[in-house]
């Protein structure tokens, strides 16, 4: 698989890589077994960068992540931090950024964590000094290697890009999402920072395995925070109505080459883009983490097909997602 390099990292990971966010909760039940089994069939192809959080599953992705990978120090694994208490800016201090990053590195069984985020914390928080000062002591006091955010807005992306410790961005990046082409990725390709691509398929829409009579279960977060209910709303098929998601897999299926499934579609389209360091699909299951590992090895897209992605958003969905995020 083609490595690319976290620039103030001093680290290269696989381009694709997986969310671990299934794994632990709010996608439906996946058991401990099926987790390793999806976990080994990633890293056999070729998967070495594994992102999870302390709040998936309230420490169950870390755990699961955690017992895997003993003994595979060829692994880079990425949790996130913030979001098991209230999301005021008055929380984001050095003594709670200790205690979430020790029960962090309990649960993946690690001295020091490989990079830890901020996870999509109030947006005041990304221009807070004192944040970044604490954060600089985290790797002082070798509990973390590196840090960096994950981010639900460009104006939040760009704030972290500007401070000299920040290692990476994490930010949805899709066919549904592409207002971070515009200066997200220009200003951290320039910065050294590296980029995360996450919600690469829009929760699944771009699978092209939905149609208007999928339902999904009462614990998966598409089913009950389609509006928001129990966070951003653009977390939930990247913020896209179901119906006009539908709508626009169905315009962009013919533009799928023979060999690619619709998903590989989609991240290879994601790995097109200037400036993405790692994509992180979810999966399941050990058969679409092979899936998706794949597309590593697939060619990239036509400019033909990167127009008509460009068409199909700008009809359908600019209007809905462009001016929010």
């Amino acid at each position: 698989m083609e490595n690319r390099e976290f620039g103030r990292m001093g680290r290269s990971v696989g381009v694709v890589g997986l969310g671990a966010w299934q794994l632990g909760a709010d996608w439906g039940d996946v058991s401990e077994s099926d987790a390793h089994e999806t976990l080994q069939a990633a890293v056999e192809a070729g998967v070495t960068f594994i992102d999870t959080a302390d709040v998936y599953g309230d420490g169950r992705s870390e755990q699961i992540i955690g017992s895997f990978i003993k003994g595979r120090p060829e692994l880079t694994v990425a949790t996130k931090m913030g979001r098991r208490m209230a999301q005021e800016p008055g929380n984001y201090t050095l003594d709670n950024f200790r205690a979430w990053t020790d029960r962090s590195r309990a649960n993946l069984g690690v001295d020091t964590l490989d990079l830890v985020q901020l996870h999509c914390p109030p947006t005041p928080v990304f221009s807070t000094g004192d944040v970044y000062d604490a954060l600089d002591t985290l790797v002082q006091e070798k509990r973390i290697s590196a840090y960096g955010v994950s981010v639900e807005k460009v104006d939040e992306a760009l704030a972290a890009i500007a401070r000299p410790g920040t290692a990476s961005v994490q930010i949805i990046l899709n066919a549904f999402r592409l207002k971070p082409l515009e200066r997200v990725l220009p200003a951290a390709a320039e910065a050294g920072v590296g980029i995360i691509a996450r919600v690469p398929l829009a929760s699944g829409l771009l699978s092209g395995r939905y149609d208007e009579h999928t339902t999904f279960a009462a614990d998966d977060h598409r089913n009950y925070n389609r509006q928001g209910e129990a966070f951003d709303v653009g977390e939930t098929f990247s913020g896209v109505d179901f119906a006009t998601g539908l709508e626009a897999v169905r315009r962009l299926r013919p533009l799928v080459p023979g060999g690619f499934t619709m998903a590989q579609f989609a991240l290879r389209w994601v790995l097109d883009q200037a400036g993405v360091t790692v994509v992180i699909p979810g999966a399941r299951n050990p058969g679409q983490a092979r899936g998706n590992a794949a597309v590593a090895g697939l060619p990239s897209l036509s400019d033909e097909a990167r127009t008509a992605v460009r068409a199909v958003y700008d009809d359908l969905i600019r209007p809905q997602v462009h001016d929010k995020w």
